[in-house]
């Protein structure tokens, strides 16, 4: 199968510096978004320390099979999904000993998602609230479940309207993120990859803003997948860009 890629982040409207990341490493067919947080900057170097650290080993376990893994792998796991598993684990404990010992670097952690292709499957791994979304078909599939507060409240309340979402109090606080301790539940799934699919991996700062239909109209069936994400991330900013803004898109031919 032939896959393109395409990617963007942007500082918003708001932000005065940019603490997403996101990664596309085509000869793993991995790609990868971080979304940090924490002061003085420290946001950026935890999501910049989670892409390095999720990309080395994935790459490491690719081109060196028998290489020696940091963390167990879980028997109801698929190799596929072990790898970027232990990735997370990986990072999550670099982020965590530099947040415990580096100054003004406290509490600092970050959100990810990714998604590694072999062969005719794709696999999916993630913490926080940044999103993976499938186009297939003509449908937009949300893939992730949010590790936030208010996904939290929506279980317990299923019957919240639209407009409450939009007024919970503490619809920014995320539940689980890389960094805040010394081991992390990371969500894996593994999808069948068709030719024709789209995934597409973004942060809060862009699923804040675009419901899912507008996602779609956007997105399926482009001939021009860079132009799409720019329009994404356009969009965005119209609506208010009230963070930073970062989506990769992967398209199988």
């Amino acid at each position: 199968m032939r896959i393109r890629y395409a990617a963007r982040t942007d500082l918003g409207m708001r932000r005065t510096h940019n603490e997403d990341g996101y990664g596309i490493l085509e000869a793993d067919s991995l790609i990868l978004v971080a979304d940090g947080m924490g002061g003085h900057a420290a946001g950026e170097v935890a999501s910049e320390l989670a892409l390095a650290a999720v990309s080395e080993f994935y790459h490491q376990t690719h081109v060196r099979p028998e290489v020696a893994w940091p963390f167990d792998r879980l028997p109801a796991l698929s190799l596929l999904e072990n790898r970027l598993s232990c990735g997370f684990q990986v990072a999550n404990q670099r982020i965590f000993e530099m947040s415990s010992v580096g100054q003004g670097r406290k509490g600092m952690g970050t959100t990810l998602v990714a998604a590694g292709v072999v062969e005719d499957e794709i696999c999916l791994a993630h913490v926080g609230d940044s999103r993976a979304y499938r186009i297939q078909d003509g449908a937009i599939a949300l893939l992730t479940r949010d590790h936030s507060l208010l996904e939290q409240f929506k279980e317990l309340y299923p019957e919240m309207t639209r407009e409450e979402e939009e007024n919970f109090p503490h619809k920014n606080v995320i539940t689980r993120a890389l960094g805040l301790s010394d081991i992390v539940e990371v969500d894996v799934q593994t999808h069948e990859l068709r030719a024709g699919d789209l995934y597409l991996l973004c942060t809060d700062g862009l699923s804040g803003h675009l419901e899912d239909d507008e996602i779609l109209e956007l997105m399926q069936g482009t001939q021009d997948l860079e132009r799409s994400v720019a329009e994404l991330i356009e969009r965005a900013n119209e609506l208010g860009g009230h963070d930073n803004i970062t989506v990769v898109a992967l398209q199988v031919g």
